[in-house]
């Protein structure tokens, strides 16, 4: 996130990559020596409503050079920095963090957190709101109000610096609370860095459904994500092992266009192979060759990973030469793999990389040396068995229980059995003996030997020490007691077998094998019957159940099975479920009355044995199957609604392909769904950004001019979704050119999606053709009409939509009444407003508090205070008790008017009612003994909302700033600045004009070239500031730099005020 900070350059020092070594493969050529170089490039990305033909075409220029990085270049500068550490990193191993000349020194670190400790890094008012939200994380939930907490830094902080604030915080609730606060302030405008430093937090913590609504809100708030909010988003899933939303959210990544960082690529790697999703694995590799991303070392060694566990040698030993002939080492976990890999059968090969691994100077760790002691072992090498003894011993590889395993097995494999047991012995003398399967490989050389006691003696040993029977050990004890012919002992251990799951075909062998030999016939036929049918009794409710495991599972032959053998079970005869499962599993041979064409109302059991096997043949994407099954369902008289609730069902638990499958199915047959599946349909194509599928499925359902409104709403929704808000308004021109009503839902919804899409014109046609077409509108309709053109500033037209309702007699609400005001009061027509506010009393509309405050503050920008105060009053006598917004309104009235008595005595009243002041209503205060000159008061205003433990702002103590320097009293102006200062605050840039401007009206030149000097290096070129300064150095003769200022205004392009004059209010003696 290092976009917040001011980044001056990016270092474009070159690194050589690593040469690359010999090929194995005669067509792969070794890459040069390459340099590196971090370079910006015009980002091609833009906004949802589309790329420009040439991408690779430069944006213009910033309007404001001076800023030190735009929102256009910010993500450029930051992938170009990341490419730069990536290349440092490369040659440090797959397990860099940080490039080490990037750690501090400790005599740096000190300098850093002095730094940070005295606000250096960020500014004395950053680093205490830091320090403020971060304090709140020993609070508990919902025991603080953000906005209160952070009162005293509105309009205070810039947007970078709230960015700061947020990247600081810690805690995750912290970042919630925070950044919806900072979502309030006038600063803030969306921006996708941002989200993705509240991306970040949320995943770091795991909050994934926070993250997807803030990435939705992300999309929502039009900032189009990048690859750093996509990685961002798919490391927080795959952190946290939510791969099937990870590789839904990749899919959506790549329909955008994004291309990841190898970085991403490297996180999904490693954490679906965690899972063993090695299909995964290697189906994202091979997109993110196609992308052309270039691996590392790490991506060579996940992916070879995968292909070994999938099985896949060709493309594993492939993707092997690749790395090596890139000049990367693989590590010996590579070569362990391939190795343990090889030793099936391609033994050559295993040998192979065994001595490619010495050639490199890797040590073979225990994991190697087994693979290849189990080589040896299959092969019956066993003179390089002691050879590769020898060299474990030479390079000090200590030898494992596993190896001593596989000495035991060679041992047994070459008949040395009291070789195994010496060996058995040491390994427990050395403290290793400790895994269950090196007792059952000496139980088994035992029982090759035919000593079945001395097996029995191991696994008893086995069980004395506690540790656990895995399913093999409970078969190899079966083994021995059938061996020792123990019928009791066998007959248990396969009982204790069954807990661990079915039993398996080699126990049940040996079982039947002991009855046989004890010559128990009966047993063994009992037996037999138990194997096949099993002892469960199934009801109509197990039945259910298992039958939705198996639709989950998609285990269809299981459940045609099930069925066949249920539906002769007498628990079953007269079950209308069974009977609905087996007429939908053998057809209409099967139905139980085929004399009539349709079938009555299913009830609750038919209806789900037809939802149950659609699920099953459709998850076995058996489509003829499928197809004979709706059929029948539609001969039922509400299949159809049936088949529609169903595919809505599918939407809703996000299984779209069953869902999709479903609707083409009934749409090839004939049959039209309901209007609310197509809608639905249609919004979940919107919402997939799948614009044209959408439309697909609206031309074939929306076929004549009675299609129903709830398709309409659905399309255009689809189009606002996609931000295709001019193509939703060419949609609709063309349908209401073919008749089609579309009704006053549809338009509103258009019309919002124009206002939202900056298309103010079009928003305006919409409006006229919805008049000139005389449409049927509601009160909600012509609303959303006036507001939208209250939006786009055009007053006379918003005010002829309200004469337009009153003509057809449509009702007004009290949101016509309100919005009409605000047009009318923006307007500057304050008996307009003043007669809509009585129209609606008169007609007995309940106004709210915004009608009210909407009023009032009309009255005071039109410097009516009376009647603002009149209308306050009448307010409260109606039974609408003022909010803190609406006394802040009053009194900044009264501030305005400088009636600074009714000011405070209307803070006194506030406070009465239980309602807590803010910063804004402190500032009002201010404002208002400082219009009525009473200066002393406005300043013990400021100290009384420090001891409320408000802190003031910047705000407060320029207005108490600006009316000394009106009056000249530049002692008291020196005062103000302290007591600034003195409450943690820098001035502001407001604060310095303020200054900058008494100095110049009273002539004080000396005072304002002080000024200017101190503050000219440490403030943003302002353009008042720069023209004071040339004025005050003409005065004092200082002409060269005056011209060296004008010079500099001039290559900024800042225009230079002429007319200021020095000393315009200087008292005379």
């Amino acid at each position: 996130m290092e976009a917040l900070k001011y980044i001056s350059f990016i270092s474009t020092t070159p690194i050589k990559t690593s040469s690359s070594k010999p090929s194995k493969n005669p067509k792969s050529k070794p890459k040069a020596t390459s340099i590196i170089l971090c370079s910006v490039t015009p980002d091609p990305w833009t906004l949802s409503d589309g790329n420009s033909n040439n991408l690779n075409k430069p944006k213009p220029k910033s309007m404001h050079p001076k800023n030190p990085v735009s929102d256009d270049n910010a993500r450029r500068i930051i992938k170009a920095k990341a490419q730069y550490l990536s290349a440092l990193r490369r040659n440090q191993g797959s397990r860099a963090q940080t490039p080490k000349w990037i750690k501090r020194t400790p005599e740096q670190m000190v300098q850093y957190l002095e730094d940070d400790r005295n606000g250096n890094l960020y500014g004395r008012h950053v680093v205490a709101a830091i320090h403020r939200v971060r304090s709140l994380s020993g609070k508990a939930e919902g025991s603080y109000d953000m906005r209160e907490v952070m009162g005293s830094f509105v309009a205070k902080l810039t947007f970078r610096e709230m960015c700061t604030v947020l990247k600081e915080q810690k805690g995750w609730r912290q970042v919630r609370d925070f950044f919806a606060w900072m979502k309030l302030q006038l600063s803030y405008r969306p921006n996708v860095i941002v989200y993705t430093i509240v991306l970040r937090v949320y995943g770091q913590v795991g909050k994934i459904k926070l993250a997807e609504q803030t990435f939705l809100e992300m999309l929502e708030a039009g900032c189009e994500p990048d690859e750093v909010a996509c990685g961002t988003m798919l490391c927080t899933y795959a952190r946290w092992g939510r791969h099937k939303a990870m590789l839904s959210f990749y899919s959506a990544v790549q329909e955008r266009g994004i291309t990841l960082s190898v970085a991403v690529f490297n996180f999904m790697l490693s954490s679906l192979q965690k899972k063993s999703l090695h299909r995964n694995v290697i189906e994202t590799w091979r997109q993110m060759v196609d992308k052309g991303v270039v691996p590392n070392h790490f991506t060579y060694t996940v992916v070879i990973s995968s292909f070994v566990k999938e099985g896949l040698v060709e493309e594993a030993f492939k993707t092997f030469y690749e790395m090596k002939n890139l000049g990367f080492v693989p590590e010996e976990v590579t070569y362990s793999l391939l190795i343990n890999f090889s030793k099936n059968g391609n033994w050559d090969e295993a040998l192979w990389l065994y001595k490619d691994m010495k050639s490199q100077g890797i040590v073979p760790s225990n994991f190697t040396c087994a693979s290849l002691l189990s080589l040896y072992y299959k092969s019956g090498d066993y003179s390089k068995a002691v050879s590769l003894f020898s060299e474990m011993e030479s390079n000090k590889i200590a030898a494992d229980e596993v190896i001593y395993g596989l000495l035991i097995r060679i041992y047994g494999k070459l008949g040395l059995y009291e070789d195994a047991q010496k060996t058995f012995e040491e390994v427990e003398k050395l403290g290793l003996l400790s895994d269950e399967k090196t007792y059952i490989t000496m139980a088994q050389v035992h029982l090759n030997s035919g000593n079945f006691d001395k097996a029995l003696s191991i696994m008893e040993k086995m069980r004395s020490r506690n540790i656990w029977f895995s399913r093999f050990a409970f078969i190899v004890l079966l083994q021995c007691y059938v061996m020792k012919g123990d019928l009791a002992s066998a007959e248990v251990t396969y009982q204790a077998l069954l807990k661990t799951g079915p039993p398996d075909s080699g126990s049940c062998n040996d079982l039947l094998n002991l009855y046989m030999r004890l010559g128990l016939t009966e047993k063994a036929k009992d037996f037999t019957i138990q194997i096949r049918k099993g002892q469960v009794e199934f009801n109509e409710e197990l039945l259910k159940t298992v039958m939705k495991v198996y639709c989950r599972g998609g285990m269809l032959r299981d459940a045609e099975q099930l069925i066949e053998e249920l539906s002769v079970s007498g628990s079953f005869k007269d079950s209308k479920l069974m009977q609905t499962f087996f007429m939908a599993l053998h057809g209409e041979s099967r139905r139980p009355d085929k004399t009539e064409d349709t079938v009555e109302p299913l009830d609750q059991p038919g209806t789900m044995a037809f939802v149950l096997m659609l699920s099953l043949y459709l998850a076995d994407n058996n489509g003829s199957k499928t197809e004979e099954i709706l059929k029948l369902l539609l001969k039922t008289a509400d299949g159809l609604s049936i088949a529609s609730q169903l595919i809505r069902n599918f939407i809703k638990e996000g299984d779209v392909q069953k869902a999709e499958q479903l609707y083409e199915l009934l749409i090839k047959l004939g049959c039209k769904p309901e209007d609310a599946t197509s809608a639905s349909i249609i919004s979940l194509y919107g919402k997939q950004q799948k614009l044209k599928q959408a439309r697909e499925v609206f031309e074939v359902v929306a076929d004549s001019p009675t299609t129903g409104k709830l398709l309409y709403n659905s399309i255009i929704d689809a189009y606002t979704e996609c931000g295709k808000s001019g193509e939703a308004y060419l949609f609709c021109k063309e349908v209401s050119e073919k008749g089609h009503d579309l009704g006053a839902v549809v338009i509103s919804m258009l019309v919002n999606a124009l206002i939202s899409g900056g298309k103010y014109q079009e928003a305006e046609n919409v409006i006229h053709c919805s008049f000139h077409d005389n449409l049927e509108l509601d009160t909600v309709a012509y609303n959303t009409f006036i507001k939208a053109m209250l939006e786009a500033g055009k007053l006379h037209f918003a005010a002829s939509i309200y004469e337009r309702m009153l003509s057809l007699g449509i009702t007004l609400s009290i949101q016509t009444y309100s919005t009409m005001i605000s047009v009318y009061g923006r307007g500057r027509n304050l008996n307009k407003a003043v007669e809509m506010f009585n129209m609606a009393r008169r007609m007995g509309v309940p106004l709210d508090e915004k009608a009210y405050t909407n009023m009032i503050c009309y009255y005071g920008k039109a410097g009516k205070s009376h009647e603002a105060s009149l209308l306050f009053n009448k307010m409260q006598e109606e039974g609408i008790k003022p909010g803190k917004v609406s006394y802040n309104i009053m009194i900044n009235v009264y501030a305005t008017a400088g009636l600074y008595h009714e000011a405070e005595e209307l803070f006194q009243d506030m406070r009465k009612d239980g309602c807590v002041p803010d910063p804004f209503t402190y500032l009002a205060l201010v404002r208002a003994y400082t219009e009525g000159l009473k200066y002393s008061e406005a300043e013990e205003v400021i100290i009384s909302m420090q001891k409320d433990g408000i802190s003031p702002t910047c705000a407060h103590f320029n207005v108490l700033l600006s009316a000394f320097a009106k009056a000249g009293l530049f002692e008291e102006t020196k005062k103000v600045y302290r007591e600034l200062n003195a409450a943690g605050l820098t001035p502001d840039l407001a604060f310095y004009r303020t200054m900058l401007r008494g100095y110049m009206d009273y002539g004080h030149v000396e005072e304002g070239i002080s000024l200017f000097e101190r503050i000219s290096g440490s403030v943003e070129p302002d353009r008042f500031i720069l023209s004071a300064a040339v004025h005050f150095y003409k005065s004092a003769g200082m002409e060269l730099r005056a011209e060296g200022v004008l010079n500099s205004m001039s290559n900024l392009g800042i225009p230079y005020l002429k007319n200021l004059e020095v000393g315009s209010k200087k008292r005379t003696p």
